[in-house]
């Protein structure tokens, strides 16, 4: 089922990421640069959009830059490849990756953590919205 949420702010913020990001692995290594920048941009207008850095739409971005930081030096820019594939997969499918391991961080899973929630959290169908308001119920 494609997800193409043009008329979202934020699916625009991850396009032209992920275009960037393309750019990048195929060859344009300043390419990353603005990506990080305009994660660093997405990443402060959300934060002051959503009310602060607990938002979990702010907790997202925080950790993708972190991610794109860690990919930063030479020997490590094989790892852009995770999130081009990732942030093309959630602009397309609806599918993030990064807010489905987010969301298993304490402050914002409801129950605790174990292979159930893992499973069910990786493998919930993708919804609109953000996947703290899409997870399935614990079985009981």
């Amino acid at each position: 089922m494609l997800m193409i949420e043009y008329r979202d702010l934020g699916w625009w913020y991850w396009l032209v990421t992920a275009i960037l990001l393309t750019f990048g692995v195929a060859g344009f290594a300043e390419a990353f640069l603005w990506a990080i920048g305009l994660t660093l941009v997405q990443l402060v207008h959300f934060a002051i959009r959503e009310g602060g850095p607990n938002a979990f739409p702010v907790q997202v971005r925080f950790w993708y830059l972190m991610l794109l930081l860690l990919a930063l030096p030479q020997p490590l820019q094989w790892i852009f490849w995770i999130p081009t594939i990732g942030t093309w997969a959630q602009l397309i499918f609806g599918y993030c990756t990064m807010a489905r391991l987010v969301s298993l961080f304490p402050r914002n899973r409801r129950e605790p953590l174990s292979w159930g929630l893992v499973l069910r959290t990786f493998l919930a169908a993708p919804i609109r919205g953000n996947i703290l308001q899409g997870l399935p119920p614990a079985a009981k």
